[in-house]
């Protein structure tokens, strides 16, 4: 058991929300604007980061109140809470200790796929490399403080690029913590994709894919600190050009092809290329097995035919991972039939509310 409760307060549409949850996948349907993302957006919260949505806190309290927003979780035997006054950063507790919001990495595993990440393949590298990241935090909870070392060196040599500066000295030491940081990233990104792999199951529905790192313009896929940092020493007088770091692991992709004749992702049609993102997100489900897993699928019958749609239904109940699913009608959701709750969501005047069939 994952999460037991979850209980919001003025957070987007909803005042007020408290959901208890047990083992059964959970379907929220209600038209559009009703408020079941929020409900999506608040359980990503309960990871590093800025959830599904990428919202500042300001963005994230509910227009018709200014008390700031509330978030809490009973987390497998652990009491979890994330708030923001207004004007105020976000703060995060664990057990009523303060704690820093990598920390959330250690708690739970938070899967999501939203209507955005449609298109994941065809758009650019950035978002692909979200993607990985996201999914590699989901078996590395160390990975976010890597990114947050890396990206804090790569802002100062940044500054350094966009001044002008010349002397090496001011950049070795931070290209050295760039490349370690760069390094270990590196690392955990092929490990989370070899894990992906294995866990990935053939079937007619969901297509196995055959993933790569593309570790970015002169990297090797072998990640060694000091072949990083010589790379990133050669690329001085170009980056200085551009006032900016051009190459490294920051720039990294990820390379996705499938099925007997090698069809790349980019390629393939809008039915195919959710199919593959399903199969990718539901093998990492599968490969978490041994850790707390929370599935968010917000409108994931977009693009699914029927079969797909009851296929994708009966993988979902056979993962060990608790599940909350998103649609504008509960017809949607009759292929699980008594296997998963059904929740109605409503907005009026005073915001959203829910009622369990």
């Amino acid at each position: 058991m994952t999460l037991h409760r979850l209980t919001l307060s003025q957070f987007r549409s909803w005042p007020q929300l408290t959901l208890d949850l047990d083992l059964r996948p959970v379907a929220l349907y209600g038209p559009n604007g009703s408020g079941k993302t929020n409900v999506l957006e608040a359980v990503s919260m309960l990871s590093p980061g800025r959830g599904m949505r990428g919202a500042v806190p300001a963005d994230q309290a509910r227009k018709a109140a200014n008390a700031g927003w509330r978030i809490r979780a009973t987390a497998g035997e652990n009491a979890v809470e994330t708030s923001a006054l207004p004007g105020a950063n976000r703060t995060v507790s664990i057990d009523e200790k303060t704690v820093p919001q990598v920390a959330l990495g250690t708690l739970l595993r938070l899967i999501w796929l939203t209507p955005a990440m449609d298109r994941l393949w065809t758009e650019a590298p950035e978002g692909r490399r979200r993607f990985l990241d996201r999914v590699t935090l989901s078996f590395h909870p160390d990975h976010a403080a890597l990114s947050l070392s890396y990206d804090k060196a790569m802002r100062e040599r940044n500054r350094l690029l966009r001044d002008q500066i010349t002397d090496p000295g001011w950049y070795r030491a931070l290209e050295s913590q760039m490349a370690d940081a760069g390094a270990r990233l590196t690392q955990n990104r092929q490990a989370a994709i070899a894990a992906i792999m294995a866990a990935q199951q053939d079937g007619d529905d969901f297509p196995v894919a055959r993933l790569t790192l593309l570790p970015g313009e002169g990297f090797a896929d072998d990640p060694d600190p000091a072949d990083i940092a010589g790379r990133l020493a050669a690329m001085r007088p170009r980056d200085l050009a551009a006032g900016r770091s051009l190459t490294g692991p920051h720039r990294a992709d990820l390379g996705a092809v499938w099925g007997a004749q090698n069809m790349p992702a980019a390629l393939s049609s809008t039915g195919e290329q959710k199919a593959l993102l399903l199969s990718l997100i539901l093998a990492n489900a599968r490969a978490l097995a041994d850790q707390p897993v929370v599935l968010l699928l917000d409108e994931v019958a977009a693009h699914l035919d029927a079969q797909r749609r009851a296929a994708l239904y009966d993988r979902i109940t056979a993962l060990p991972a608790q599940t909350i699913l998103t649609g504008t009608g509960a017809e949607l959701f009759t292929d699980f039939g008594a296997r998963a709750r059904l929740i109605a969501i409503r907005r009026d005047d005073g915001g959203s509310s829910a009622a369990e069939e």
